[in-house]
């Protein structure tokens, strides 16, 4: 619970920093420079190729999470609960007391705003913290447009983000959403919103790490590359290519 107070602590105070991870090594890197780790269901399109999130299994979570788990020391992991495992209280309550126990992670996520308020206070009530995720919902959308355009589409996004505050989540992922609307939700709601493609305006911002470096090929406008890591590795594998062509490489020094 300490990592919780101090997420929520940070809301008008200092920016949350909040990035993906899907194994030991991406997280051992990015640990030290984030407040939340999210392993993320993206790892269905990252890793895996799937057109959508809903192929992300159980199990595929909970594996990647251990992985996650060795290289966490500081942040606060958090773990998506992945597409029908948590249609109802009872499979949710299931499903998430076995990611936190063969994981070890500190909070999971869902997405919606009403039809999961009752999922999360039964999670809650049994001590599972919960991160709220509403706009783009890739679970369920049918289309990734963004979201809060429309004048009702927004007085049900702004309803739901303070629904999901009532239920007990400790922090909203806003995706997507229409800068002024995203403004608005932040200032009414008293937990963190974290936006991804949510605007400055929020109390924090997430990304796909393999989307920050360039790894991952995604042109979505909320994306923007820090490095060019597919370069670096595409150099270094040709420059083994040459050594061992040459006979460089092994040298004495890499032989027994």
């Amino acid at each position: 619970m300490k990592k919780i107070s101090k997420i929520k602590y940070k809301k008008n105070k200092s920016k949350i920093i909040c990035l993906t991870a899907y194994s030991k090594n991406i997280a051992s890197i990015i640990d030290k420079h984030c407040d939340i780790i999210l392993v993320g269901d993206s790892l269905g399109s990252v890793l895996y190729n799937f057109s959508s999130t809903k192929k992300v299994t159980l199990d595929m979570m909970i594996e990647h999470s251990k992985s996650v788990r060795m290289g966490v020391k500081k942040a606060m992991m958090v773990v998506d609960m992945p597409h029908n495992t948590y249609r109802n209280s009872k499979e949710a309550l299931r499903n998430a007391k076995k990611i936190i126990s063969k994981t070890k992670c500190d909070a999971v996520k869902v997405e919606g705003g009403k039809k999961v308020c009752q999922i999360i206070k039964t999670l809650i009530r049994n001590k599972i913290p919960v991160m709220g995720h509403l706009g783009v919902l890739p679970q369920s959308a049918k289309n990734f447009k963004f979201k809060g355009k429309d004048l009702n589409e927004r007085k049900i996004i702004l309803k739901d983000s303070k629904l999901l505050t009532e239920a007990g989540a400790f922090s909203i992922v806003l995706e997507c959403i229409e800068s002024s609307l995203a403004k608005e939700i932040t200032k009414t709601i008293n937990i963190p919103t974290i936006g991804i493609g949510g605007s400055v305006y929020c109390d924090g911002q997430v990304l796909v790490t393999d989307d920050l470096i360039g790894l991952n090929k995604i042109n979505a406008r909320f994306v923007k590359r820090y490095s060019n890591i597919e370069k670096q590795i595409n150099d270094a594998v040709l420059k083994f290519k040459k050594d061992v062509i040459k006979s460089k490489f092994p040298t004495k020094k890499h032989s027994y």
